[in-house]
């Protein structure tokens, strides 16, 4: 038995220290345990707070953990009735339930396969709830016939959901990881974005949502922990969409699944299990295509979407209140600067509007996404902010990403924009 920061403990039945010849060494072995028990206590005296000092995504303001602030999602559409009336008589008598992302995915997928009989649910192994337990149950509660596993061919799963919704059905597929869609890219890019284009609106296939896990979980590599979303930037036709949180999947995954066009929805995997809200039970969407300002701010203003979005917010932390550390690399002049924090939610096609009356208010722009610098998603939203917002700039657009490399499969963290990188380049756009 070891113990972090101890030597190892090796546990002999008492029969083998009966076999001993002396007791000296019970002795020693006695005094070695006592030092060992005094020096654990003295630690534990000591400890900090399990979540530390700075938020986490565990401990994040944005996050929904009351009933009240879960109902008054911001854009937030019932779907049950007119929104009509003032804000307290639309949301008397809902109820939430605590749930992580993965439950608000499946909930959503419960929702709309209920509301919806045409609608199926189809990918690897989901039949028994699937790798990140997304379709827990489903099987059970609506038939084989609705929720049923394919073989192991993203371009068939592609190719097939193309299909059954051009038919008219609903075709909700899963990616099982998002670095697997690279198969089923032509079939996406090439069929699903263009089947109402080159038909002349004659056919579409604009009931299918690809679901995929994404973004980083800190030891996936380069095949577990990629961020494909910059790929299909210039696919015209198609939609593609990352939440933040539960409440977010929830509602966006819905207003996906509804909407007239194919969608792929990226689900930050790592936020699974980690970001737990007060989700709302009912049937309810949120928009597509429109940005969710999180933090109101006039100096500079920060863009990021998914998983990242945590890092942003210890960012903003960490620079108005440097720790000891850090203090030396934080110029106080900087401190107390209102910092804009929005998140994109969809990709493509993204909400340029928000983005730039933004960026014309703060007059700086910082970009945050896990995926490469080179051909990514910051790239485009740069040169768009730099035609649109030219004269009011008062610092170049700054990017901060991961590296233009394959993930590393030891070195992720490094990988990553993480709260110094952003804090780092914060700074630098607040003093140009």
């Amino acid at each position: 038995m070891t113990r972090a920061g101890a030597e190892p403990v090796s546990l002999v039945p008492a029969t083998m220290i009966s076999l001993k010849s002396t007791g000296r060494w019970r002795a020693a072995t006695l005094a070695r345990l006592h030092r060992r028990v005094r020096r654990w206590n003295s630690t534990a005296t000591v400890a900090h707070p399990a979540g530390g000092h700075l938020p986490s995504v565990a401990t994040s303001s944005f996050l929904r953990t009351t009933r009240d602030s879960a109902l008054r999602t911001a854009g937030i559409h019932w779907t049950d009735e007119q929104e009509s009336g003032s804000s307290d008589s639309l949301i008397a008598g809902r109820e939430t339930r605590k749930m992580n992302m993965y439950q608000a995915v499946r909930d959503a997928l419960s929702n709309a396969m209920m509301r919806d009989d045409t609608a199926v649910v189809f990918g690897e192994d989901v039949a028994f709830g699937g790798v990140f337990r997304c379709t827990m149950g489903l099987a059970e509660e609506f038939g084989r016939e609705r929720v049923f596993n394919t073989p192991l061919s993203e371009q068939g799963i592609a190719g097939f959901g193309i299909g059954i919704a051009a038919m008219g059905q609903t075709a909700i597929a899963e990616i099982q990881f998002a670095d697997y869609i690279f198969p089923a890219f032509d079939q996406i890019v090439n069929e699903a974005a263009k089947y109402r284009y080159r038909s002349y609106g004659q056919f579409d296939a604009g009931s299918l949502t690809i679901r995929c896990p994404s973004m980083a979980v800190g030891h996936g590599g380069h095949y577990h922990s990629q961020s494909p979303e910059g790929f299909f930037m210039g696919a015209a036709g198609i939609k593609v969409v990352i939440p933040r949180s539960p409440t977010q999947a929830k509602g966006l995954l819905l207003a996906s699944i509804r909407d007239p066009n194919p969608v792929i929805f990226m689900e930050p995997k790592i936020l699974y299990r980690s970001a737990v809200e007060q989700v709302p039970v009912g049937d309810y969407q949120l928009p597509l295509s429109k940005a969710e300002t999180l933090i109101r701010g006039s100096d500079l203003t920060v863009l990021s979407w998914g998983t990242p979005i945590y890092h942003c917010e210890t960012a903003l932390h960490m620079l108005a209140n440097p720790s000891d550390k850090l203090s030396s690399h934080v110029p106080s002049s900087v401190r107390g600067a209102k910092v804009e924090l929005i998140d994109l939610r969809t990709i493509l096609p993204w909400d340029v509007d928000t983005v730039a009356e933004s960026v014309n208010r703060t007059g700086r722009l910082v970009v945050v996404h896990e995926a490469g610098r080179v051909g990514g998603v910051g790239a485009e939203i740069g040169a768009e902010i730099q035609r649109r917002c030219f004269l009011k700039l008062n610092a170049p657009v700054k990017l901060i990403t991961g590296w233009d490399m394959p993930v590393p499969m030891q070195f992720e963290k490094f990988y990553m924009p993480d709260s110094l990188r952003i804090l780092d380049g914060i700074i630098e756009a607040l003093t140009y």
